[in-house]
């Protein structure tokens, strides 16, 4: 009856009907338990008192209007787990069918409407506990349903020997396998864990404990993907029955990995916070209201000097960071105060500038937080800049070098806060280094600064050759050390650029920091500005200066183009040699041009030079010098007619004491002198000299355009002389014997051992020159062979020849001797070449000089010698030769010749037209166009003393 009493004590029940027994039963368990009892007489009022806390009816089975079966048939549309009992004492077998069928838990047969039996208290009682026990059963496997499928818990239900009997959906979704092929299989063996190793045999430790009771929890690790993996929390617990037995295994896993990440970022947080608190130079402080500090952070020592505990052990934060620091009313108004600027005193006694910031909080004891950074520095810097602006506004009025240097050098102590400083300048003609400026500290713990090569191993030459600064913490500690004697510890040595070097020093080892250094480095680099500007100005100034001087010569230059001008359109116009020297010496000092030309030659002795013409401020000069070639301090004029240079006295009043001209000349305010020689084709036609009143008057440009002038002006009289040799009538024929094998004609006959003989008929191409000459004593085809190689003979061609005889067609590479005689107004009549000599027949017509044309040979051949020299009077035949030769052209007188030469005119003839022509490499109708032509000038230069022919036709 204990048991029986304790579920009843708890129980409702729900009794209805108005039978006897219903009041009965109702007495009896009011009396004997706790239960809570409610009655109801008909089907409506128990449908209506029935609740959720109500846990059983028993009814009767007549019922005002009704019966049991209907209440009975109610209730089970209803609920299906609550236990209703049917008594009644007129029962049959068919009722109790009929009770069943309606879904009755428990049918009693009364053996009276009064009277209740005895069981009828426990039968309530087992059905009670019974509905109970299934309600409980009902919501745990709700609960585990609801577990089991927890989206976010992936849960494996294994056999009791640790296969696999089934997953939820989480589980399966974290491999890609059939499960169900998977069911039966070893549970630590399967796709879920990865081969890490260790990570299988942990699962099958947890399983192997979870078999002998025990409950398991590991975490493992998963290999998702090749870079990927999570973190999983496995849970295993053994499943009993009532009995105790093992019925199977839940294995539970969450995914952490986040939580893992989370507590990690979490660790390398409180890690980096840790460290940041430790390491950073801004100091953290928390204090109560009085000042009394509740934190310190252990970084206080960089601003302060102090440790912690020895701030801990001051009174209060006054102490430390000064009273007044800021208003405690406006504190607590605003919040925060931030950037308050005041001064501390570390422990040395350093004095430091601070900013904080203050801030009310609350935690734990500590109401107010300080921030300090130390701005000591920013503060120094800051009036460094102040100063360094001034500085540069000093460079902007300084003109030269050295006033930089020394503004650097007296800046120093202000911008740097350091004393010993001083500047080098580079010497680049030197190749050094010059101390320009140094400070006088730097002179009492260094010494005087003293010039550096810059090719030296010191650090001063180094810094300006790799243009790289150096800072060196302690200079007696390192490789850099020159002077040992010095009291310098930490030195810097900054390059100014191509300028020089800056450098700077103190007593102190490691004075040049971070903000210490680019400092210097901003000083440096603005001095060096400084010194570009200077630079560029004076380059500027000597530019304009150049300029100036540019202009002045170019003013000077164009002058001289515009007399030189003038110079060539007379020498056009003049027809005799005096006209043109006078012509020359005019146009020079025409117009304040120059003060004085003349033009002079040497004496037939070659000892002296001779004036020919002169214009200008001569003032008694030519008479008051000799002119003498090998004299001492030899005239210009005269130095020139000895050298064949051009000589040039820029200053004539200098090296006054040692040549006498020089005192003549300055007397008459000649101040600069030039003289050049008239030379063409390697032959003097005299010398002009040219005086000026001003020094340097004659620069290169002038000197290069007066020399020119010197070529054109002989070229001019060259050209007098060939013209007044076609008017002369008499020539004087010279004989020569020359005995030099440079000759092409002597080679030629001592390379081929006969007599080589010209006879006149030069012809000048584009391919060279062409000359016909006779062979003789030997033959032909081995003259001709032996032609072919000699290095001055580019081609030949045999025009005629039988035996022993023949004539060539020589093409020359080299100038051949008788152009040049004909440049200058002779004429090379003839040529004879032996093995063993060769002798040479030149006309000289009378206007030219004699010495001219054998000058020319002898510098044309090493050994000269004049056998004959006679005057032949050859008016007629000149004459006639000249009008026949001017009237034909080249063309027309190389097909003639060529003619001539190959016995085209002889009879019988030696060559057929057709074979001339074929030598000529024309057609034949064209070789005799060319024959014809040349007859008919010929006869009209015979029989026409007015009409000769002057049409200079020709055939192609």
């Amino acid at each position: 009856m204990a048991s029986t009493a304790t579920v009843l004590d708890s129980a409702r029940l729900l009794l209805v009907g108005t039978t006897s027994w219903v009041e009965t039963l109702a007495t009896t368990l009011d009396a004997q338990t706790n239960a809570r009892v409610d009655t109801a007489e008909t089907k409506a009022n128990a449908i209506n008192a029935l609740s959720d806390d109500h846990d059983c009816v028993v009814s009767a089975h007549a019922l005002a209007g009704t019966d049991g079966l209907d209440l009975v048939r109610a209730l089970r549309s209803e609920t299906g787990s609550l236990p209703v009992i049917l008594c009644t004492a007129s029962g049959s077998e068919r009722l109790a069918s009929d009770a069943i069928a309606a879904g009755v838990t428990d049918y009693v047969a009364l053996s009276d409407d009064s009277t209740v039996p005895d069981d009828l208290h426990e039968r309530i009682e087992r059905h009670i506990r019974a509905a109970r026990r299934t309600t409980t059963q009902r919501e745990r496997a709700r609960q585990f349903d609801a577990i089991f499928h927890d989206s976010r818990t992936a849960t494996w239900v294994l056999e009791p020997t640790g296969e696999l009997a089934r997953v939820n959906e989480t589980a399966r979704d974290l491999i890609d396998a059939d499960v169900e092929s998977l069911v039966g299989q070893p549970f630590w063996e399967l796709p879920w864990w990865s081969a890490r190793a260790g990570t299988q045999s942990d699962v099958r430790q947890i399983v192997e404990n979870t078999m002998q009771g025990a409950f398991g929890n590991v975490v493992v690790t998963r290999d998702v993907t090749d870079d990927t993996a999570r973190v999983l929390d496995i849970a295993a617990r053994p499943v009993h029955d009532e009995r105790g037995r093992l019925v199977s295994i839940v294995i539970e896993g969450v995914d952490i990995t986040d939580r893992v990440e989370l507590e990690r970022d979490l660790r390398q947080s409180e890690e980096l916070h840790r460290v940041t608190l430790n390491n950073m130079t801004d100091t953290v402080l928390m204090t109560d209201e009085d000042g009394d500090y509740t934190y310190v952070c252990p970084n206080v020592h960089y601003i302060f000097g102090y440790t912690a505990d020895e701030i801990h052990a001051q009174d209060t934060i006054t102490e430390l960071l000064g009273d007044d620091l800021f208003d405690r009313d406006e504190l607590a108004e605003r919040g925060v105060l931030k950037n308050i600027e005041c001064t501390a005193t570390d422990k040395a006694g350093r004095e430091h500038t601070l900013l904080v910031n203050v801030r009310e909080v609350s935690i734990q004891d500590g109401t107010i937080l300080y921030s300090c950074r130390d701005i000591t520095k920013r503060k120094q810097r800051e009036n460094a800049l102040t100063t360094l602006q001034e500085t540069t506004r000093d460079f902007l009025y300084a003109s030269t070098h050295r006033e930089i240097a020394q503004h650097v050098v007296d800046d120093t102590p202000s911008v740097l806060d350091v004393d010993a400083s001083g500047v080098y300048l580079f010497d680049a003609d030197a190749n050094e280094l010059e101390p320009v400026a140094q400070s006088a500290a730097m002179d009492q713990v260094n010494g005087p600064l003293t010039t550096v090569p810059a090719n030296s191993e010191s650090p001063v030459s180094y810094s300006f050759v790799q243009n790289k600064p150096l800072f060196i913490d302690d200079i007696h500690e390192s490789e850099w050390l020159t002077e040992p004697a010095t009291d310098l510890r930490s030195v810097a040595f900054i390059p100014l650029g191509e300028h020089g070097v800056f450098v700077a020093g103190t007593q102190t080892v490691g004075t040049f920091d971070d903000m210490t250094g680019e400092l210097a480095d901003l000083l440096a680099a603005t001095a060096e500005a400084a010194l570009d500007r200077v630079t560029r100005e004076s380059r500027l100034r000597d530019q304009d200066r150049e300029l100036q001087q540019q202009n002045k010569r170019l003013t000077h230059l164009n002058q001289v183009n515009e007399t030189i001008r003038e110079i060539d359109q007379a020498l056009v116009e003049a027809e005799t040699r005096e006209a043109v020297d006078h012509t020359v010496c005019e146009l020079l000092t025409d117009d304040d041009r120059f003060n004085f030309a003349w033009i002079g030659t040497t004496d037939p002795a070659g000892e002296t030079v001779e004036p020919r013409a002169w214009a200008g401020a001569e003032q008694g000069y030519l008479d008051s010098q000799s002119f003498e070639l090998d004299a001492t301090g030899v005239e210009p004029a005269a130095r020139t007619a000895a050298s064949g240079d051009v000589v040039r006295i820029s200053n004539v009043a200098a090296r006054l004491r040692e040549e006498a001209w020089r005192t003549d000349a300055l007397s008459r305010d000649f101040l600069s002198v030039l003289s050049i020689p008239l030379q063409y084709n390697d032959l003097t036609y005299g010398v002009l000299t040219v005086y000026a009143a001003q020094q340097h008057a004659f620069d290169e440009t002038a000197r290069e355009v007066l020399a020119e002038l010197g070529e054109t002006i002989a070229s001019a009289l060259s050209g007098i002389e060939r013209k007044n040799a076609l008017l002369t009538t008499a020539v004087t024929r010279v004989t020569l014997d020359v005995a030099d094998s440079s000759f092409v004609l002597s080679r030629l006959a001592a390379a081929a051992d006969c007599t080589v003989s010209y006879e006149g008929g030069v012809q000048r191409t584009a391919e060279g020159t062409y000359v016909f000459v006779t062979v003789e004593d030997a033959a032909v085809e081995t003259v001709e062979t032996v032609a072919a190689d000699l290095v001055a003979v580019g081609s030949v061609q045999r025009v005629s020849g039988d035996g022993q005889r023949g004539v060539l067609r020589l093409r020359l590479t080299q100038p051949f001797l008788a152009l040049e005689l004909a440049d200058h107004g002779a004429v090379f009549r003839a040529a004879t070449a032996t093995p063993t000599e060769t002798q040479l027949t030149i006309d000289v017509p009378e206007s030219v000089d004699v010495r001219h044309v054998t000058g020319l040979v002898r510098e044309a051949f090493a050994d000269v010698t004049l056998r004959s020299k006679q005057v032949v009077d050859e008016r007629s035949e000149y004459d006639l030769y000249s009008r026949f030769m001017e009237a034909l052209t080249d063309r027309q007188r190389e097909v003639v010749q060529t003619a001539y030469y190959s016995g085209f005119f002889e009879s019988p003839r030696d060559n057929t037209g057709e074979e001339v022509a074929g030598m000529l490499d024309i057609s034949p109708p064209a070789f005799y166009e060319h024959v014809r032509a040349v007859q008919r000038k010929l006869f009209a230069a015979l029989f026409s003393e007015t009409h000769v022919p002057t049409t200079r036709e020709d055939v192609q």
